[in-house]
């Protein structure tokens, strides 16, 4: 049920989030162009093209022109050409409209153009006739571009749209690998599922975690139990209606999950439009960072480092397992890592934060070895530490011990040590492809007020001011 208040509001804020009308027909005359375009180039080599996404059901956000074409292939044909003919077709359309491009690399090689202020992404797919045959996830696409055509009801466009607006104030809209949020897929799902924006918001204040949507009742209630269990690791589960074995949220994080949660409940407590604008958040400056530092009595380490040559889709899962593995790395030392964080302007800058609560350690290392009535074991345990021993053997609680010399005191060295090593090491350490090879050309560690130097970059310094102002959240 809606309010007066509420109703006001949704319709003050569609004013400013619906296309006008000149921009509706400025891109649907680009799309049109392209998609004739391309399906002319694309014939000759087997192909047709479709446009994918927001564009054709009505539901695209004002000054996000951007919009997918999708070249699809016969399946007979072999992926090296499939590719190959992908990005001929694509820089030929972007060429033939006076753009420019770039190649990015996803599962397949696609064409990145832009044409004006509009940008295009050409991508090659399989033509197949089910989920079953699908080969890459963009396969899936023309099954979802053909539901959401029949099933999303014209007038509940605008619904979608108050909801992408809503949740692309917040930081999570959208399914890639930064973001972690509620695809343009998902809010569409959404609405057929929930029908009004309102309703949708009803709704999702009531969601638990594993909460499991099947709008096309493929399962019986007695299998929910089976599929929370194939999807354990993931928040909320929304059956594919395209694919009854997928799960089409699987990317939104939990953060993502309990963030729509909690902005819902602000606004059905109290509507304002301002629940639909980003929040601005001021840099941290150095002396704040400075009150911080003595105020939390931890250690700040700053890993810096260059920024691979790999679209954001593949930087990001990079930066997340590197820091992942670093932080683990420095753990089995007994460095004990409080927090950590990652950031990149994805332009030339990465970086990895570690807030420590060890970052110092004693010059002994005691090594404790087997229970005493474990006679071979016991024996194995002194014959390995007899020549490194700088006290011991000894027995304390029933256990075998020596105290040896710690090889790593601090965990900016054991840090520097383990990050010297050559990029093939790095990998055998858990370190992802492109992080070691960025690595391997150079990186530095920062520490406390030395982290200072680099926030002359506003968005490190906003990074930063979110460690430290976390957002609350509720169940």
């Amino acid at each position: 049920m809606t309010t007066q208040k509420m109703r006001s509001v949704l319709k003050e804020v569609l004013k400013e989030i619906k296309p006008s009308v000149e921009e509706r027909r400025k891109f649907n005359r680009i799309s049109e162009e392209i998609l004739e375009l391309t399906n002319e180039i694309a014939r000759k080599f087997r192909g047709y093209a479709i446009i994918a996404g927001s564009l054709t059901r009505d539901t695209w956000l004002p000054k996000k022109n951007e919009f997918d074409v999708f070249i699809v292939f016969p399946k007979d044909l072999p992926e090296e050409t499939l590719e190959k003919y992908g990005l001929e077709i694509g820089k030929k359309v972007i060429d033939s409209m006076n753009g420019t491009w770039v190649v990015e690399y996803a599962q397949h090689p696609y064409v990145r153009g832009s044409i004006g202020d509009v940008d295009i992404d050409i991508v090659p797919c399989y033509r197949v006739n089910s989920g079953e045959e699908i080969r890459s996830a963009v396969d899936r696409t023309p099954f979802h571009v053909d539901y959401l055509d029949k099933n999303l009801p014209r007038p509940l466009s605008d619904d979608v749209r108050l909801l992408k607006a809503f949740l692309r104030a917040h930081d999570i809209y959208g399914a890639d690998t930064k973001t972690e949020g509620f695809s343009g897929y998902i809010c569409e799902l959404l609405v057929i599922n929930y029908g009004k924006f309102h309703s949708v918001l009803n709704a999702v204040k009531n969601w638990k975690p594993k909460e499991l949507i099947d709008i096309k009742g493929y399962w019986e209630e007695k299998d929910y139990k089976k599929l929370r269990k194939k999807f354990k690791d993931e928040v909320l589960i929304i059956i594919d209606p395209v694919d009854k074995n997928r799960n089409a949220a699987a990317a939104i994080s939990p953060e993502s999950f309990y963030k729509f949660k909690k902005i819902t409940r602000d606004f059905l407590k109290n509507p304002q439009k301002e629940l639909f604008r980003k929040k601005t958040f001021k840099p941290l400056a150095q002396k704040e960072l400075e009150v911080l530092l003595n105020k939390r009595r931890t250690e700040l380490l700053m890993l810096k480092f260059g920024k691979p040559n790999v679209v954001p889709d593949i930087l990001w899962p990079q930066l997340r397992k590197a820091t992942g593995r670093l932080d683990d790395i420095l753990s089995e030392y007994e460095f004990r890592v409080h927090r950590s964080d990652f950031w990149s302007d994805e332009k030339k800058l990465c970086t990895i934060l570690f807030e420590m609560e060890v970052n110092q350690l004693p010059s002994i290392n005691e090594k404790i070895g087997p229970h005493i009535w474990k006679e071979t074991n016991s024996k194995n345990f002194i014959e390995k530490y007899k020549e490194v021993a700088i006290n011991g053997p000894y027995i304390r609680n029933n256990r075998w011990r020596v105290e040896v010399k710690r090889h790593w005191k601090s965990a900016v060295g054991k840090l520097r040590d383990t990050l010297s090593d050559e990029e093939k090491t790095l990998r055998s350490k858990g370190i992802p492809s492109y992080i070691s090879n960025e690595i391997g050309e150079g990186f530095k560690i920062l520490r406390n007020e030395e982290i200072g130097e680099l926030l002359k970059n506003k968005e490190l310094g906003i990074f930063l001011r979110k460690y430290f102002e976390k957002e609350v959240l509720d169940i």
